[in-house]
């Protein structure tokens, strides 16, 4: 089953979302703002990425700029600001089985169906 972790108020996550309503494959909307993530569910998600945890966190918004820019944090301690602050979350995440990616652009969805 395809999931896409999706915030409607960003144009790029909308985007993710009409691509894979056109695909026409079933898929599962997490609205990771209004359901906020477990611990567990993001370090999956990360793993599935396979990436840091730093490359998931959106570095220009002011809450990071704020509050942790420039602090050596470990990857646990950035896992731990994202479920703290879950719009630093880059989006769209779109996950299909063991593979996952960050759909900026959207098309990058096409390289996990």
């Amino acid at each position: 089953m395809i999931t896409i972790y999706h915030n409607p108020r960003c144009s790029k996550s909308r985007e993710g979302l009409q691509l894979l309503e056109l695909q026409g494959q079933p898929f599962t909307t997490v609205k990771y703002l209004n359901e906020p993530l477990t611990k567990q569910e993001l370090t999956s998600i990360i793993a599935k990425l396979g990436i840091a945890p730093i490359d998931l966190v959106r570095q220009k918004e002011t809450i990071w700029i704020k509050d942790y820019k420039g602090k050596q944090l470990t990857d646990d301690q950035v896992i731990d600001a994202l479920l703290a602050h879950p719009n630093l979350i880059e989006r769209p995440i779109v996950i299909n089985g063991d593979k996952a990616v960050i759909a900026r652009p959207a098309e990058k969805i096409k390289e996990i169906l």
